[in-house]
């Protein structure tokens, strides 16, 4: 990839133009540790260099860029390389200048460079903010439905959700994510990309602004909406198929999967309200967790994951997991031999994390009666499996390790592991 970079400067523009979609397809097929090992702050300030230079056209120049953070986001894959490069201030101030321009300017060009520098970078400065919101947010809320419409709304849309600055003042966005989410649910007019970054967005503003929840809950139904989509996702999935088997739209389908679950981690960790549904949520999670287990390891570790931030939040009832057989994947999981250090601290975590819960008491009679019921079912679930005692005996260890340094819990768990 580098050397292609550097042929790009005795290309002509057509050339150049063929180059680069080369070089695009090859950075689908790169994993996390190739992606970065590539793309590094050289490998952006060259890119500078030949924009100053003008080796490198605009129009070619984003092309290639915005290829490259689409990658990046759609992955997952988080890194400041561009954050740190000269590119980055190069774009900040395009931005700004395309922006105060009043007579000729390029509405295109301004919207090439948000989407470009949000990919790339999403911790913009609070003047950024003003500016690459509402322009971005403008493309989304399009209608139409063709083909080049979608294309355009979804990439804005993942710009936006690669957004990870959270102090932005409500107004800027909140009237409209919520007209492209019920737009979306009454047309069916995003991509399956577009409508999970809209939500991304919208759950990565909760962050800092509690009095979204509300309406993430119960105006927009976010866990009515990820129910339906994990469960029509999993549906369509060959999980059966290794990795290197499937095909790019079963690749692309299988990352949206694990950007919702991402997703879930969020709602899972910072949400307080209850409502009835989460049961069921928490059953999709378990059912795509089970399905993608031999096939997927890194899909079924995120479903872990989500289910252990579901039992550290009290929005999340242990009846609910419960009921959702969340118990009953865990509880699988730790059973296999290829369980990594990670989830092994994601699994115990998640057990210690229900029999605290078990533990509060409540005040009101009814709610007390449900209580040990649940906690009746939950210790018989772990005894049928033989794993109470081996849960139990951590209790100490999770209390030391949370006084002190809770985090590397995982770097030490596997000495005192036990298989059952």
């Amino acid at each position: 990839m580098k050397k292609l970079l550097c042929e790009l400067e005795h290309c002509s523009t057509d050339e150049q133009r063929q180059k680069i979609e080369d070089m695009n397809e090859l950075m689908e097929e790169m994993g996390e540790e190739e992606f970065k090992s590539v793309f590094t702050k050289e490998w952006f300030n060259e890119m500078d260099k030949m924009i100053e230079e003008k080796i490198l056209s605009w129009e070619n120049a984003i092309l290639l860029l915005k290829h490259v953070g689409y990658c990046q986001t759609l992955k997952c894959f988080f890194d400041f390389a561009f954050k740190d490069s000269f590119l980055s201030n190069r774009f900040q101030e395009m931005i700004i200048e395309e922006k105060m321009m009043i007579e000729e300017k390029d509405e295109k060009l301004l919207v090439d460079l948000c989407e470009c520098y949000l990919l790339l970078n999403g911790w913009p400065s609070s003047e950024m903010d003003s500016i690459i919101v509402p322009c971005l947010l403008k493309v989304a809320l399009k209608k139409e439905e063709n083909e080049e419409s979608q294309k355009e709304v979804e990439m804005a849309l993942l710009a936006l959700s690669n957004f990870r600055s959270y102090n932005m003042r409500k107004e800027l966005y909140i009237n409209e994510i919520k007209e492209i989410i019920e737009y979306h649910q009454e047309h069916h007019n995003l991509t399956r990309i577009a409508y999970q970054s809209a939500w991304k967005f919208f759950l990565n503003r909760s962050h800092f602004d509690h009095s979204l929840e509300h309406v993430i809950v119960n105006e927009v139904h976010f866990e009515r909406e990820a129910i339906r989509e994990l469960e029509e996702l999993a549906k369509w999935m060959n999980w059966k198929k290794k990795e290197e088997e499937m095909s790019k739209k079963e690749e692309k389908e299988v990352l949206i999967i694990g950007r919702w679950l991402h997703a879930l981690g969020i709602f899972f960790r910072l949400f307080r309200l209850w409502k009835e549904e989460f049961a069921e949520l928490i059953g999709s999670v378990a059912h795509v967790c089970r399905a993608a287990r031999e096939n997927n390891k890194e899909i079924s570790n995120w479903c872990i994951c989500s289910l252990r931030n579901a039992t550290e939040n009290g929005n999340v009832r242990v009846e609910d997991l419960l009921k959702g057989r969340a118990i009953d994947v865990v509880l699988e999981e730790i059973h296999r031999q290829t369980l990594n250090k990670n989830i092994e601290y994601h699994s115990l975590d998640f057990f210690f994390s229900i029999s605290r819960r078990a533990k509060e008491k409540e005040k009101d009679k009814m709610k007390e009666e449900k209580r040990k019921e649940a906690k009746r079912k939950v210790l018989e679930k772990m005894e049928e499996e033989g794993y109470e005692d081996t849960i139990t005996s951590f209790h100490e260890l999770f209390g030391f390790f949370s006084a002190q340094f809770y985090y590397q819990l995982s770097l030490n768990i596997f000495d005192y592991f036990v298989y059952v």
